[in-house]
């Protein structure tokens, strides 16, 4: 059993929280517990992230297999952010009595692009890997930077991500080139057609990572799949447009 760090906030309905690529609970820390005021929100570490301990090898299943584990007993609403939405995708398809309803916030099922799906150029992912090895730091705080990019309060707000990631010892360079290859290589589309949960977006219009277009992508396989653009916000709308991400989960709980 793999020991996977979490923290608990409030009580009522569970929310669990998946965070993104290099990153771990504490930058949901201010929004779960305005989250907290009327639910219970559960924040875990990804495997090798944060505090929790790693797995091996680093592929999606093993990580869904060591965070189902630390899931509340009751079906609860399943929120990932990034590649924490993967995460949360897979983890849905895979045990869906664990979950009831499942938010995607500034996620995609399929990251990379495609001729007939908005992503990431693999370029970008390519480009992350390679300078990963020359200086893993400095690929980290640009990862951060795009995060904001075009934001009003983009300097502010990267310094609070800056603060939140240095609470803890950065992800070993084996689990972050490791997770990017789940980004380069998941295709969750079809687990995403078969899921009989309730589905939520939330993206940013101005989101550098996951293009606006991805929410009609993913219309257009689900049409039932409520859509939340949020207008300005970019690839972290939880701490650039709080009470608009807040709002929105609390109508789709």
């Amino acid at each position: 059993m793999t020991q996977i760090h979490k923290e608990v906030y409030g009580q009522g309905k569970p929310i669990v929280l998946i965070h993104g690529w290099a990153m771990h609970s504490g930058i949901w820390r201010k929004f779960a517990q305005q989250l907290a005021q009327n639910y219970q929100v559960i924040c875990l570490d990804l495997p090798g992230h944060g505090l929790s301990a790693t797995v091996e090898p680093y592929t999606l299943d093993n990580i869904i297999k060591a965070l189902i584990e630390a899931m509340p007993e009751k079906p609860c609403c399943l929120l990932g952010w990034s590649l924490g939405a993967t995460v949360a995708l897979g983890l849905a398809s895979q045990y869906p009595q664990h979950v009831n309803s499942l938010i995607l916030l500034a996620g995609n099922p399929r990251f990379v692009q495609e001729s007939d799906w908005a992503g990431v150029s693999p370029k970008m992912l390519n480009d992350f890997a390679d300078n990963l090895q020359l200086n893993c730091q400095l690929t980290l705080i640009r990862f951060l930077a795009l995060q904001v990019n075009q934001l009003a309060d983009g300097k502010n707000i990267l310094k609070e991500l800056k603060q939140a990631i240095q609470e803890c010892n950065p992800p070993t360079e084996p689990v972050l080139n490791s997770a990017l290859n789940i980004l380069k290589h998941t295709d969750l589309r079809a687990e995403l057609l078969r899921l009989n949960c309730p589905v939520s977006i939330i993206q940013g219009d101005n989101d550098s990572l996951i293009p606006v277009k991805v929410s009609q992508n993913m219309q257009a396989i689900k049409p039932e799949i409520t859509v939340n653009i949020i207008e300005g916000a970019g690839h972290v709308p939880f701490l650039s447009h709080q009470s608009d991400v807040l709002e929105i989960i609390k109508q789709s709980v």
